[in-house]
């Protein structure tokens, strides 16, 4: 493990596409929605989607949303992921064109001009999701194996527990 956390979250993050963020609504109620998410090297998540969903809604009244990025189909040894929280909001101006640069490189089909896609996207917005904590997940080191990253510490703590037996 010679490359620090930071470099294992993010390439963790680069190596997938899809997030889960969970938000509770404005009577307490909670809600998941699984996004499409590119990443910036300053660990930030960039995502598209209808204010006027129910995750969205929650997004703009809370700001805040926790989180998870995992490999599909794995086996109790092979799990990894990373958990999250942090604050969201919505982007404009020249953050937003930023950000849609940095969405669309790494899902040009975003950008492809298909009419019903083209349509869907007007009713979205452009947000940026700002993790201050990350717990990254390889069971692969060893069963239990956590290393956290916050954001104004940027320092780890690491544990590691293994199955007895």
């Amino acid at each position: 493990m010679s490359k620090g956390i930071r470099e294992r979250l993010l390439a963790f993050l680069q190596a997938h596409r899809v997030l889960t963020v969970a938000v509770c609504d404005g009577e307490g109620q909670p809600h998941a929605a699984a996004l499409f998410y590119a990443v910036d090297k300053k660990l930030r998540f960039y995502v598209v989607t209808d204010p006027s969903s129910q995750h969205g809604t929650a997004m703009l009244a809370r700001g805040v949303v926790s989180g998870t990025v995992q490999r599909d189909e794995q086996q109790w040894h092979e799990i990894q992921g990373v958990q999250f929280r942090g604050s969201c909001r919505q982007l404009d101006g020249a953050e937003r064109v930023k950000a849609w640069e940095l969405y669309t490189a790494r899902f040009p089909f975003v950008a492809s001009g298909n009419l019903l896609l083209t349509a869907a996207l007007t009713r979205t917005a452009m947000w940026r999701i700002e993790p201050e904590w990350m717990r990254l997940i390889d069971n692969r080191i060893a069963f239990g194996h956590k290393e956290e990253w916050q954001r104004h510490r940027e320092q780890t703590a690491f544990s590691s527990q293994r199955s007895a037996g």
